[in-house]
């Protein structure tokens, strides 16, 4: 696995784990640890720090680029 897909794993984990208080994103084969209750406000925050980190990764020098 290349280490730009595990550094954006990583970010989205701890997006969820600090915003929408999900401790994984791996699918747990069970609806009670699989599937979340979320506000909308939540999703939004969420979503405004994923694209954040998004615009913060392309302001980054690409290795070999």
């Amino acid at each position: 696995m290349n280490t730009t897909k595990v550094k954006r794993d990583q970010q989205l984990e701890a997006i969820a784990k600090e915003i929408l208080d999900i401790p994984t994103l791996e699918t747990r084969m069970s609806d009670r640890l699989d599937f979340h209750e979320v506000s909308v406000w939540g999703l939004k925050a969420a979503l405004e720090a994923a694209y954040q980190s998004g615009q913060e990764a392309a302001k980054q020098p690409r290795k070999g680029a």
